[in-house]
């Protein structure tokens, strides 16, 4: 049974929060383990792994990035640890934002200048996607539509490290 079957949703890559939270406790109340204390031990043991699942799924949903990761792995589109080419010229943006990082004054002026190029960054990415994400049906959204949603994936998590980068010089400069 995969999360969107434990939650009795259709699979979507953005999910309704409140709709989530509402269905997680409902399910949380029905399969806490507690109140299997006296059933049989099999049905006890079912308990506990449903339990343990809708933590893990809704450990997935808290995460929109990682519920897009759960859809195209659901899909056959992505695998655990696999390594995406991203296109070279992507990549050289990337190099030359990574190059300014090291080149900057890491002070609060220079560091709100990165985080707005960044903020266009990111929303440059997901304006593409953006319809697909969050008008996903299944059955309607093509493959072609999902890997476009993938290479955002991991365009994003490119994007996560600079971010990393500069709340640690951020940090540094906070120090100083």
């Amino acid at each position: 049974m995969n999360h969107f079957e434990l939650f009795g949703i259709p699979i979507l890559l953005k999910p309704d929060p409140a709709a989530l939270k509402k269905r997680f406790y409902e399910l949380s109340r029905r399969y806490h383990p507690d109140f299997f204390s006296q059933a049989a031990e099999a049905e006890q043991a079912d308990a506990l792994e449903k339990a343990s699942q809708l933590n893990k799924a809704w450990k997935t949903f808290q995460q929109p990035d990682d519920t897009i990761k759960y859809v195209l792995m659901l899909k056959g589109l992505l695998e655990e640890e696999e390594k995406y080419e991203l296109a070279p010229v992507f990549l050289m943006e990337m190099l030359e934002l990574n190059e300014e990082l090291m080149e900057i004054e890491p002070n609060e002026t220079s560091l709100s200048v990165l985080d707005k190029r960044i903020a266009q960054l990111q929303h440059n990415l997901y304006e593409p996607v953006q319809q697909i994400v969050e008008h996903y049906q299944e059955g309607i959204t093509t493959e072609k539509e999902l890997l476009q949603v993938k290479e955002y994936y991991f365009r994003k998590k490119y994007l996560y490290r600079i971010l990393d980068k500069i709340d640690a010089m951020r940090n540094i400069a906070t120090r100083s």
